[in-house]
């Protein structure tokens, strides 16, 4: 077993200290910045605007698209449950369940996989999202005459 120098261990640790140093010196910069927290939440709403708008409902009319947008919201739904935001987990189930051909199965489904408090949460979210679909189809029809 060769021996480490005592020369290269302590170069190795003055480097790990000057990396750690520049570090720190950049975060307490970084954090004294007067715009810092103002670029931070204009950064977290334009990410959440964009999530809305991600979101919108299919036409309903395109087999394709129907689905596509089924499959996408119960993923991204999934994905948000298991990072813990409930709410936009649940806000996308239930999009998908609004343009599922067969919501009872469905709820079903997600009534065995889900916790009982995010179940009937999902479950008041619905007709919310229900309206929302019938005023989104029907301002579609419109600009269609």
């Amino acid at each position: 077993m060769t021996m480490i120098s005592k020369a290269a261990v302590g170069i190795a640790v003055g480097i790990a200290g000057i990396f750690v140093g520049y570090c720190f010196y950049f975060d307490q910069k970084r954090r004294s910045d007067p715009d810092f927290k103002k670029k931070l939440r204009d950064r977290r709403k334009a990410k959440k605007q964009a999530q809305k708008a991600s979101s919108t409902m299919p036409d309903l009319k395109d087999h394709e698209d129907v689905q596509r947008f089924f499959l996408q919201e119960v993923q991204i739904g999934e994905e948000m449950l298991t990072c813990g935001d409930i709410d936009g987990g649940i806000e996308h189930l239930a999009n998908a369940v609004a343009v599922c051909g067969q919501p009872t199965q469905l709820l079903q489904v997600l009534q065995k996989t889900l916790p009982p408090q995010v179940f009937h949460l999902l479950l008041q979210r619905l007709p919310i999202i229900g309206q929302k679909l019938a005023s989104q189809t029907a301002m579609a029809e419109e600009d269609v005459e």
